[in-house]
């Protein structure tokens, strides 16, 4: 009782290259240096926590500073060795670069390298997390890094190497220390539980060994924390598990059972028992990130390297391979993926338990969502004219749609409006009942933007002609007769391609889009008409041949303002002008041409300020719609 503990990861600290776990790469540099003494005056020892780099730079010191070196096997009882062992060097000086940054503090090193070593070999200063130092302080130490005195020595320690100046970096030799594997760990683990009788088992060891993220200091303190436990019993996994907050194999699989039959019921009552265990809401999504990563080795790889990555037994692994028979690969990334998320927002909000549970509803949801998911990518890949992406398992097959209605072929469109024309259709002296176009159906997927097949183009023309002749404004008439083309022209579906940008947007989202809505629902006299307006994609059947479109009804001529004051008010009146004042000149250019010449001007001038004649007389400019 009169002793101090020592803990367990200083109590079994390395004190030779050869009892450092791991790093054999480095052990056999570092001891082909001493053998051939080929000693550097700076080294630069990098890597992840845990791994060795402080306790390889005391044993090189040890090594080089023995009374019976430079050797790789240091006796340990002499007094330089005893001194590092002990931490209370004369001529080895550990530095924490994190509490000694300043310029001034590199200075202070600077002043006493210029002194020998009192009783050793080489003055070996060993500054750990070199990246903290400021960048005063490192260009500081620049010179004499490149040319210390003899016999100095700098050994630099960071797990920040990115950190660290490049002129620092060039001036020292590099040894990157790589985190230690599970299995180094464990045969460690279990060589330190042998000595201090620690009851514990191989699966609890292992799993101290994966918590630890290659880490051995990580790995000997929490084995050293769960000491305690195994006075009489030995200590388990579920120990393990309970003292970090980590949640059992067999509580994730009965949730994770639950959320691949989509049983919301089942999920959440499993989740309230967890919760109210203690585990936090973040621990409880991060465990089940980790059981759907297992899950997705399990499905995607052999017994005998599911076992070494996920580090579960066999039975398991067994529960894990039965359960992914029964889900697709891209779902469990997709459940994968939506847990991080949710992990995300859950450290940034103040109620994490509402959000959690949110989390295990929607992932209970998820596999079905995945379904149509994929559904939905599908057809995103067919309406940008993309390859055709090969159905899985999941995908649902759509029938195809009805065949569209096509309408009789009509040589010489009535004026009058297309839905009275087919309530009262013109009987011609040729074939009292004309045969309608074939129609061949395709039987392929359904695709919202379809490539579609035309009718016959005479038609297809014909009825292009009448929605034309819909089109109450004349510029938008024309803007359509010169950049748009039908696709198709149905009840069921109208799809016309425009090949200018901005124009398509004016009939998608713009002004224009209700005028051709309205155009096309008079054309088959029905409402809502669906109709799709896109550019043109390859493979377009486009009709060939002339339009001819039918005389518009003839608008009420513009009234004539009774007073000078009498101006258009709004946008809307102006082109309601316009419009009807165009349609007025159509019809006076079939009676008196030479009378329709000057008309439209006049009445052009007439509908605008005198100010805005001013201006369009001073520079020769016209309106455009």
């Amino acid at each position: 009782m009169n002793e101090k503990y020592i803990p367990l990861y200083r109590k079994y600290r390395p004190q030779k290259l050869d009892e450092v776990v791991g790093q054999e790469h480095i052990k056999k540099a570092l001891a082909n240096a001493i053998e051939m003494n080929k000693i550097s005056h700076a080294y630069l020892f990098t890597g992840p926590r845990g791994t060795g780099k402080t306790s390889t730079a005391r044993i090189f010191a040890k090594s080089l500073n023995c009374v019976n070196g430079p050797t790789v096997n240091p006796c340990g009882e002499c007094e330089n060795c005893r001194d590092i062992t002990n931490s209370v060097p004369m001529d080895v000086i550990e530095i924490d670069a994190a509490s000694n940054r300043k310029v001034e503090d590199a200075q202070n090193i600077l002043e006493k390298v210029m002194y020998a070593p009192v009783n050793s070999r080489f003055k070996i200063y060993i500054i750990d997390e070199v990246h903290m130092l400021s960048t005063t302080a490192f260009n500081a130490l620049l010179k004499t890094l490149e040319e210390p005195p003899k016999n100095v020595i700098f050994i630099l320690a960071t797990t920040e190497v990115h950190k660290v100046l490049d002129t620092i970096k060039s001036r020292c030799q590099r040894f990157d220390f790589r985190r230690i594997t599970t299995s180094d760990i464990v045969k460690h683990l279990r060589y330190i539980s042998d000595c201090e009788k620690i009851n514990i088992t191989d699966d609890a060891l292992a799993t101290i060994a994966k918590n630890s993220a290659g880490g051995m200091r990580d790995s000997i303190a929490l084995l050293d924390q769960l000491s305690v436990l195994g006075t009489k019993d030995s200590i388990t996994t579920d120990d393990i598990n309970a003292l970090l907050g980590r949640i059992s194999f067999d509580v994730l699989h009965q949730l994770s059972e639950c959320i691949l039959s989509s049983n919301h019921a089942g999920a959440v009552e499993i989740l309230e028992k967890i919760y109210n265990s203690g585990n936090e809401p973040v621990q409880i999504l991060q465990n089940l990130l980790d059981y759907f990563k297992n899950l997705l080795v399990v499905k995607n790889c052999n017994s005998d390297i599911s076992i070494e990555i996920t580090q579960l037994n066999e039975l398991q692994t067994g529960d894990l391979k039965k359960q992914s028979e029964n889900i697709e690969t891209h779902q469990i990334i997709s459940l994968c993926d939506k847990c991080a998320s949710y992990i995300k927002d859950l450290k940034s909000t103040n109620n994490p338990r509402l959000w959690l549970e949110i989390a295990i509803i929607d992932l209970a949801n998820l596999v079905e969502n995945t379904k149509l998911d994929a559904l939905q990518a599908r057809l995103s890949a067919l309406e940008g004219g993309g390859i055709r992406p090969v159905e899985s398992a999941v995908h649902q097959r759509i029938e195809p749609p009805k065949p569209s209605y096509v309408p009789q072929k009509v040589e010489h469109p009535a004026p009058a409006e297309p839905a009275i024309a087919e309530e009262h259709p013109v009987h011609h002296a040729e074939p009292e009942h004309p045969k309608a176009p074939e129609v061949t159906h395709d039987t392929s997927d359904f695709s919202p933007m379809p490539t579609s097949k035309a009718a016959a183009g005479d038609d297809i023309l014909a009825l292009w002609g009448n929605l034309l002749a819909n089109i109450p404004s004349a510029p938008t008439r024309a803007l359509l007769k010169q950049w748009a083309k039908p696709v198709k022209l149905s009840q069921d579906d109208v799809v016309i391609t425009v090949k200018n940008e901005i124009y398509l947007t004016q009939f998608v989202s713009g002004s224009k889009k209700a005028v051709l809505q309205k155009a096309v629902d008079e054309l088959f006299g029905q409402q809502n008409t669906k109709i799709t307006v896109r550019l043109p994609q390859p493979g377009d059947e486009i009709p060939q041949g002339n339009v001819n479109i039918p005389k518009p009804k003839p608008a009420p001529a513009p009234q004539v303002r009774e007073s000078e004051n009498d101006e258009p008010k709004t946008v809307k009146e102006v082109d309601e002008a316009v419009d009807g004042s165009e349609q007025a000149d159509d019809l006076e250019s079939s009676e008196d041409t030479d009378q329709a010449t000057d008309a439209p001007k006049q009445r052009f001038e007439d509908m605008h300020s005198d100010t805005v004649n001013m201006v369009m007389d001073l520079f020769d400019g016209k309106v455009i719609e």
